[in-house]
């Protein structure tokens, strides 16, 4: 029995769609927006023997963290084409530390030591090979800060252990929180 997904759903209520995270979906799976997405705006429903035309106000809208020098975790140009990309950038660091403070009811130093720790993997980040730690990190970071945990602490399990399995690599961001986190 057929039921129609998010998708369907979206297209026949002339909706908008939103794919978090599209680089994770098999290009195969992509491969069915195509229709979607260019001038036909037409959804076909092989299974259901339906073929949907997307109304005016349908709106597909897609998000994913680029790819840090992997060829894995690209999308295809067949793909990236049919849309409009906005670079999303990291806030000014004294508005990132706001958004802790607000979040998390941490102390505003408290905030500015981690946004100064981010920034410094941030910047580093060309010389390693991970996605260097987003503002929901920071936050969950200064939540547990906010619970009892002390700076170096929330660093070590909301920052450094999801970065890298390298002990050497571990070894000198933890240098580098030791530096950015003391006072």
């Amino acid at each position: 029995v057929w039921n129609d997904g998010p998708l369907t759903r979206s297209v026949k209520q002339g909706a908008i769609c939103y794919l978090d995270e599209v680089v994770e979906a098999r290009h195969d799976s992509l491969a069915v927006l195509h229709s979607l997405t260019d001038h036909r705006r037409a959804l076909y429903l092989d299974r259901a023997g339906e073929v949907i035309q997307a109304p005016d106000t349908f709106m597909l809208v897609c998000s994913y963290n680029p790819a840090y020098r992997s060829s894995l975790k690209e999308l295809k140009p067949s793909f990236r084409q049919r849309f409009m990309t906005l670079a999303m950038n990291y806030l000014p660091a004294d508005r990132e530390a706001e958004v802790l403070v607000t979040e998390s009811h941490i102390p505003l130093p408290v905030a500015q030591r981690l946004v100064r720790f981010a920034v410094s993997i941030r910047n580093a980040d060309a010389a390693f090979h991970f996605e260097p730690p987003s503002t929901r990190v920071l936050v969950t970071a200064a939540k547990l800060i906010a619970a009892g945990a002390t700076e170096m602490e929330a660093a070590e399990v909301c920052i450094l252990a999801p970065l890298s399995s390298d002990g050497a690599i571990t070894d000198g961001l933890r240098e580098l929180a030791a530096a950015s986190l003391s006072s």
